[in-house]
């Protein structure tokens, strides 16, 4: 697996390119190649770095130096001397006067490394995931093995130690909900992997499972031993049938090589394992909903307590973590929680996969660690915005938070954003320029909720669909300043109020608007115009 020790960023900014940055990027393409380090160090150009007078410049990770101006003729002595040498050439560090807020974030990185360390991903690409061969190769089910060395109380501690915490979007911690299933009462337990990933805009569970299947199911042993649970669910999206055939193949392949069943590896550690695939309503990511959909009942969600960690499926014990969380488990077994917590923050360790969308140059799914800022996806894995300026972000889908720009500094773990005020939710980053207006979105995700709700309870049936016909209604500039009132107090009661996950979230897009953006609501109201040109104003 290549893994990059240095990452080098040439500022690409209107001005930079004027004065050459093009060339600046082709001398270290040339000079990486000839001192055999392009496996080493990560080159990629820097769009939003602000008015400098220092540019072109040139800004290297991890020790966070920013050298500028620069010239072609400076690039062999900086590869030479930084690069090859380890030595950081002081007489070309830009003078901190000139340069923009805009780089801040790479000096507050100092010692960090932002490249992609994949944990999660490592297999996904490298290995035939239809090959049970291919996977224990690359330690496969080594994991497993280690932990029939261990006492259940060990594997947990081990996970609790490691300080991962759920990466479906809530972030609670993974070793104190395993603790609550091995400490409930009775012999019979349940281990289930909600793989029913509905949230729009994201598919990172998809391709772990198409392109890893094996580990899921290792990680599924893992926590089955851990927590004293004989039998386990993969609750899967229904339209993943590449996914479904895939861990249908691997369970098969599993089983054959004594992976999974009786008495495995002469453990006395019995496991079986099913593939439920679900029929695609949004609330079955829900774990209670999920339960219910389980059971052949209708996909709602259960009042709580109790919790499905006392009583769950078929009213046992029940572990529930989604793929993102169990693919973190066999790497953390088979390297130690310390070594886990080497990566993202002190509160929140390890990685995070994250789905990038929007008005940006490159697209796609990338792994990187907790604690990376939005400015560093956008400039580093987006490669800058495509058209106009990074206005927000929405983070977690459908009911995740709006980042303003304000916020795009604040390092993306689950205790920062807690006291910024915000939720990192599952990954999906729904990257805006200020061509998208802040109206209309709400609209496209209030209507989703209003098409989404399970209707059980009344905050979430009656509150979306009010809210829906309020932000239409002010889009068509038909709006009255009492809305905005309104829309607030629904706002508060959907997130208060709501019996599930769902109706909760569906309140943060509105707590969102009107904290960040309720000028330009407002101007849909007062002005009689969306500030966007994008609303059908007196339609």
């Amino acid at each position: 697996m290549k893994t990059v020790r240095s990452m080098v960023l040439v500022s690409s900014d209107p001005e930079s390119q004027k004065r050459g940055s093009a060339d600046i990027f082709a001398a270290f393409e040339r000079l990486l190649n000839q001192y055999e380090l392009t496996d080493e160090i990560q080159l990629t150009y820097a769009s939003d770095i602000g008015k400098s007078a220092a540019v072109p410049l040139v800004m290297i990770y991890p020790e966070a130096v920013i050298y500028g101006p620069l010239e072609v003729s400076d690039i062999p002595h900086i590869v030479e001397e930084h690069l090859y040498k380890g030595r950081i050439v002081e007489e070309k560090i830009a003078p901190r006067y000139n340069l923009s807020g805009h780089v801040a974030w790479l000096q507050a990185r100092k010692g960090t490394l932002p490249a992609e360390n994949r944990v999660v991903l490592k297999n996904v690409g490298i290995i035939d995931p239809d090959s049970i061969d291919d996977y224990i190769v690359q330690d496969g089910y080594q994991a497993l093995g280690l932990v029939f060395d261990m006492k259940p109380e060990d594997v947990i501690k081990t996970i609790t130690d490691s300080g991962l915490q759920g990466r479906g979007g809530a972030g609670f911690p993974t070793g104190l909900k395993w603790s609550f299933v091995r400490k409930a009462a009775g012999t019979k337990k349940y281990v289930i992997c909600n793989a029913d990933e509905s949230e729009p805009g994201t598919f990172k569970d998809r391709v772990i499972l198409e392109g890893d299947p094996h580990r899921i199911i290792e990680a599924m042993l893992i926590a089955g031993y851990a927590v004293g649970a004989d039998e386990g669910y993969i609750y899967i999206r229904g339209e993943y049938q590449l996914a479904l055939q895939r861990l249908d193949a691997a369970i098969k392949q599993a089983e054959a090589y004594g992976f999974l069943g009786e008495n495995i590896f002469g453990s006395g550690f019995n496991f079986h394992m099913h593939v439920h695939a679900g029929a695609g309503a949004y609330i079955c990511g829900e774990e209670t909903a999920l339960i219910e959909s389980l059971e052949g009942k209708r996909g709602e969600p259960r009042s709580r307590p109790p919790y499905p960690t006392t009583e769950g499926l078929w009213g046992k014990p029940t572990l529930i973590n989604n793929v993102e969380t169990l693919a973190n488990i066999p790497p953390i077994i088979r390297n130690g929680a310390e070594w886990f917590r080497k990566m993202g923050t002190t509160s929140s360790p390890g990685t995070k996969v994250c789905t990038i969308l929007g008005n940006v140059n490159e697209k796609g799914l990338i792994e990187v660690p907790m604690g990376i800022t939005l400015r560093e996806i956008i400039t580093i894995y987006a490669k800058g915005m495509k058209d106009g300026n990074f206005k927000m972000a929405q983070t977690g889908g459908s009911g995740g938070s709006i980042i303003p720009s304000s916020l795009q500094d604040t390092p993306m773990d689950f205790e920062s954003y807690r006291k910024a005020g915000v939720s990192l939710g599952s990954g999906a980053l729904l990257i805006c320029n200020d061509s998208v207006c802040i109206v209309d979105l709400a609209v496209v995700l209030t209507n989703f909720f209003r098409v989404e709700s399970c209707g059980k309870c009344t905050p979430c049936r009656i509150g979306t669909k009010r809210a829906y016909d309020l932000l239409v209604g002010i889009s068509k500039g038909q709006g009255k300043m009492e809305d905005l009132a309104e829309l607030e107090t629904l706002s508060h009661d959907l997130i208060a109020l709501s019996n599930c996950g769902l109706g909760q979230t569906a309140g943060t897009p509105l707590k969102d608007m009107f904290n960040y953006f309720r000028a330009e609501v407002e101007a849909h109201i007062k002005l009689g115009i969306c500030p966007c040109g994008i609303c059908p104003m007196h339609d």
